[in-house]
């Protein structure tokens, strides 16, 4: 009989301010394959090999522990590995090597995550909240205040084909959050949409915080990782280069990053 498969994300049991996700020496590696088209000499000496691929290392041996109440923001340049990390602790990626334990499902948000472009905003809401777990009942209850936070009146009942990337982030952000996940992972949401939207974005996040949950944040605005998150992680080149306070973290990274265009060809 053939061996199952151990799933990649493993439940483990919690109790307030205890841990909700812990990372055990996580390996994520994956291929590319090259798309071009082969020159005739690589033809006729390599008959129908497979195309050639890359190799991308992109999550190289990381050790995490997160708690509840904790905002972990996730920073570095991009190709760090950041978003995914949290690919890996959503599930999505399974891991080359090392596991992901979680107290719950985490609920992974991004910008460009999927939502069906020929159906409503409205429709989106309601097929969003029942992919979530919600009850029919449960996503009636919540649809008006989802719609509110949105700020998307006018435009609820177009298709999403037909909104902006910032009116599409603002709906997943409102879809994903209306359930209180107690493991929420948010990949570069607030940085889209206006200032109104993006404190609104920070002041639901600490609601989630100040509930007992964790969570992830990805995102290049400094200033916000460093306002709203209670802790920083470093991400170069697939590992945490460092894991602490906001202001100290982000500052160290500026550092590098200034030193980093005033050396051309430095380690970035």
């Amino acid at each position: 009989m053939a061996e199952t498969a151990a799933p990649p994300v493993r439940p483990i049991a919690t109790e307030p301010g205890n841990v909700t996700v812990h990372v055990d020496d996580l390996h994520v590696h994956y291929r590319v394959y090259e798309d071009r088209r082969p020159r005739l000499r690589e033809v006729l000496t390599a008959g129908a090999r497979r195309p050639s691929f890359r190799e991308i290392k992109a999550v190289r041996g990381v050790d995490l522990t997160a708690y509840q109440g904790e905002s972990i923001g996730v920073i570095g340049h991009n190709g760090s590995g950041k978003s995914t990390l949290l690919q890996a602790i959503a599930g999505v990626l399974p891991p080359t090597q090392g596991a992901v334990y979680a107290s719950s499902q985490p609920s992974l948000l991004g910008v460009s995550a999927a939502l069906r472009p020929t159906v409503s905003g409205r429709r989106n809401i309601v097929l969003g909240g029942l992919a979530l777990g919600l009850t029919r009942r449960e996503v009636e209850e919540r649809l008006d205040d989802i719609i509110a936070f949105t700020e998307l009146e006018d435009f609820i009942d177009l298709p999403i084909r037909t909104y902006s990337s910032g009116m599409r982030a603002r709906l997943h952000f409102a879809i994903a959050t209306s359930i209180e996940p107690e493991i929420l992972l948010i990949d570069e949401a607030l940085s889209v949409g206006d200032e109104v939207f993006r404190e609104k974005s920070q002041q639901r996040i600490a609601e989630l915080r100040e509930r007992s949950g964790t969570v992830f944040l990805v995102s290049h605005s400094l200033g916000t990782i460093r306002e709203t998150c209670t802790r920083v992680l470093w991400f170069h080149k697939g590992r945490i280069r460092e894991d602490g306070a906001p202001r100290t973290v982000v500052k160290h990274y500026r550092e590098h990053m200034r030193e980093a265009r005033e050396k051309p060809g430095a380690d970035r």
